[in-house]
């Protein structure tokens, strides 16, 4: 029977680099002359099935990756030089499977390039129409960015993915809870995976959280993160690892057709899993039920940072072992919306979010600080919400400090329930009004109205002016 032959040169330089080999000492522990060794990573000697299997037993490795390492890049490279701007430069097939093999780090920084011109092109298009129409603005229902449909599809639904509860409860008995988790994470992950994590400094990664090196597999995590969100970096990691088919399995059935939105949307997944494997659910909403919801004393007893404990309270919803229905907002000082969930979808249609009188906007002035209000909407329907500051990646001493503020919020009925209820039920002050958005509401007289409703007509009269200059009649 005839050898099946395999150029694979590159990348068994790469292995070899990785181990800290020379050619020499790799060629010994083939059975290989140096001379051989060298023609072969120059792709000027094939790998035999024998060589194969050597290399397989001598360095632990999986024939299958080996062989079709570069199979997804080349693929999609060819998508790259499909495109009309590159159609006078379409290279053959064996050209594309040099460059993905010979320079994975540099096809996929072309692939990222792509990407980045595509979603360029598509925002440029849309901005097109709208100038097209004589200023009118209109309503852009196509090319909408893939961000922004895994948001939509996000806080529609549930914030609950039972397929990845159950892998983390599974994953969760695996390692070691409590003060030990980073380092039982840290052990699994090497001893599984051979995926050894670094904390890099500032200068050696500027512009990243984290970075997993598939070649000499490793994970470089930004000295910038707090110990709670590097442990969260850590926790996402291994859960790709391994609940790779859960993810694969809840993302399916989101129905994502853009490959952009459906790699968004598995990072969001895998940011789920994280959350879910850090605080397992049976231990904690019994935690959170004994404590009455108290955050401080939930993220002392996890280990974990305020917001990923207000996020995981946004994922009770197992049947039969259900937490209040919170749902949770994050946005930054200037109002930008980073991120919405709830645990039966976000209330945006009821609640809203964007007042301008909510407390979440005055946390900024009392960082660290947590405010407790109970609000109405216009409707009489009454909510609590909780809100906080939140500390970003470190910056340096000449970098202005990112900090967010998020708000956990759930039905005024659910008060007695929680820790925080104690200190509206004291209180002599009445609800704060509060409304959806500005246009959309019609209260009068508000000191904080930023747009007037667009159902009614604007200003007062000739001779009286009322406390903006939005209001109406």
């Amino acid at each position: 029977m005839a050898e099946q032959k395999i150029f694979a040169g590159p990348r068994i330089r790469r292995i070899r680099n990785t181990m800290s080999l020379t050619q020499t000492a790799m060629a010994e522990e083939l059975g290989i002359s140096p001379s051989y060794l060298n023609l072969i990573e120059r792709n000027q000697r094939p790998l035999t099935v024998q060589l194969l299997l050597k290399l397989a037993t001598t360095y632990d490795l999986n024939l299958e990756e080996l062989k079709s390492e570069a199979t997804g890049s080349q693929a999609a490279l060819k998508e790259v030089f499909a495109d009309p701007l590159l159609s006078d430069e379409l290279p053959g097939d064996q050209e594309l499977i040099e460059i993905a093999e010979a320079a994975p780090n540099a096809a996929s920084g072309v692939l990222k390039l792509y990407r980045a011109y595509r979603e360029s092109q598509q925002r440029l298009s849309d901005l097109n129409d709208l100038l097209a129409k004589d200023g009118r603005e209109r309503v852009i229902a196509s090319n909408k960015r893939p961000v922004d449909e895994v948001h939509e599809k996000f806080e529609a639904k549930p914030n609950y993915f039972p397929l990845i509860e159950e892998w983390a409860e599974a994953f969760a008995k695996i390692l070691e809870t409590g003060p030990e988790f980073v380092g039982s994470l840290k052990n699994w992950m090497r001893k599984e995976h051979n995926i050894s994590v670094r904390l890099l400094p500032v200068h050696a990664m500027p512009l990243w959280r984290r970075r997993f090196d598939r070649h000499s597999m490793r994970l470089f995590l930004s000295e910038r993160l707090s110990p709670f969100d590097q442990l969260r970096e850590i926790a996402m990691e291994a859960c790709l690892l391994f609940m790779s088919e859960a993810i694969k399995e809840e993302l399916a059935k989101l129905k994502f057709t853009n490959d952009e939105a459906i790699r968004i949307a598995r990072f969001e997944l895998a940011r789920y899993a994280a959350h879910a494997l850090m605080m397992p659910y049976e231990a904690f909403i019994s935690a959170a039920v004994r404590t009455r919801y108290d955050i401080d004393v939930l993220r002392s007893r996890f280990s974990v940072s305020f917001e990923q404990v207000a996020n995981r309270l946004t994922m009770l919803q197992k049947s039969g072992l259900h937490g209040i229905p919170f749902f949770m907002l994050e946005i930054d000082h200037a109002g930008n919306r980073f991120r919405r969930a709830g645990a039966q979808g976000y209330p945006q249609a009821q609640f809203g979010g964007s007042c301008p009188k909510l407390p979440i906007h005055a946390a900024f002035s009392q960082p660290g600080k947590i405010l407790v209000e109970d609000v109405e909407m216009p409707d009489s329907s009454q909510f609590m919400v909780i809100a906080r500051t939140l500390e970003g990646p470190q910056g340096a001493f000449d970098e202005r400090v990112r900090r967010t503020a998020v708000m956990l919020g759930c039905s005024a009925n659910y008060i007695d329930q929680t820790v925080y209820g104690d200190m509206l039920r004291g209180s002599a002050m009445k609800p704060t009004p509060i409304g959806p958005i500005c246009r959309l509401c019609e209260r009068q007289g508000c000191l904080s109205r930023s747009e007037p409703p667009i159902a009614r007509p604007a200003g007062l009269g000739e001779f009286v002016s009322g406390l903006s200059v939005f209001d109406f009649r």
